[in-house]
């Protein structure tokens, strides 16, 4: 089985719990405004490895990431692979790795066939770290291209078969850190009732160099990073401790 890899980072430590293992898939259906690795977004840009080739490579950093540590696939999007997808992570629970997979689900569909694929990749999955962008469907489009429902439905899956979530929310002033969508969020993720973990990732511009590489035009251009007081805000809203 072939993926089409973006690139792998051997030593990711804020990726899951733990050491990671962090490879980088091909491929985005979402154009998020504040995206910071549009590279990923092409289909058929980065480079074809097999699984043998990522478990050969893989199996050098067992020492490391094997007792706290683990693997996960990020991208774009990985689960536009996820044939790919499936395959590696049968072949990491052969050796007693754990999983992860860093998602939007802008892909998710509930036709039979994708839904029984998904449906065996999470029986293979120990945590999935899923980013909902907005709450508000119209919005939520204007932020990414796309809408929010048959995401919300991958979160509403996720719940019924209890498989383990941290929520991520990147925060934007004036996009995406209005209280009270903050709150229904907040609302939301306690009655999934499998979310382990809430994130907050504070908006930043380092990405604005590939948009200028690419010969995009960066949507965001004028809006600053969040401060301390409104990504502390965020946090009690969604009723995440002051010490993470």
């Amino acid at each position: 089985m072939i993926g089409r890899i973006h690139s792998i980072e051997t030593c990711g430590t804020v990726d899951g719990p733990g050491l990671r293992y962090v490879i980088f898939l091909q491929g985005c259906l979402l154009r998020c405004q504040f995206c910071h690795n549009p590279d990923t977004w092409d289909v058929k840009g980065g480079v074809e490895k097999s699984v043998a080739e990522i478990i050969t490579d893989l199996k050098d950093y067992l020492p490391y990431i094997k007792s706290s540590g683990g693997i996960t696939v990020s991208g774009g999007e990985p689960l536009l692979q996820i044939d790919f997808l499936l395959e590696l992570f049968k072949e990491c629970k052969k050796l007693g790795v754990h999983t992860a997979i860093d998602t939007s689900a802008g892909c998710f569909r509930e036709s039979p066939t994708f839904l029984r694929k998904v449906e065996e990749l999470l029986s293979v999955t120990d945590l999935v770290l899923l980013d909902i962008k907005h709450l508000d469907n119209d919005l939520h489009k204007q932020l990414t291209g796309m809408p929010n429902a048959h995401i919300l439905k991958f979160a509403e899956l996720l719940a019924e078969k209890n498989t383990p979530v941290w929520i991520r929310r990147v925060l934007i002033p004036e996009r995406t850190n209005d209280p009270d969508e903050l709150a229904r969020l907040n609302d939301f993720i306690k009655n999934m009732g499998n979310v382990q973990k809430v994130e907050v990732l504070p908006y930043h511009k380092m990405g604005i160099y590939k948009w200028e590489h690419l010969n995009l035009e960066y949507p965001l251009v004028g809006v600053e990073p969040p401060t301390e007081e409104e990504v502390k805000r965020a946090k009690e809203i969604l009723s995440i401790p002051a010490e993470s």
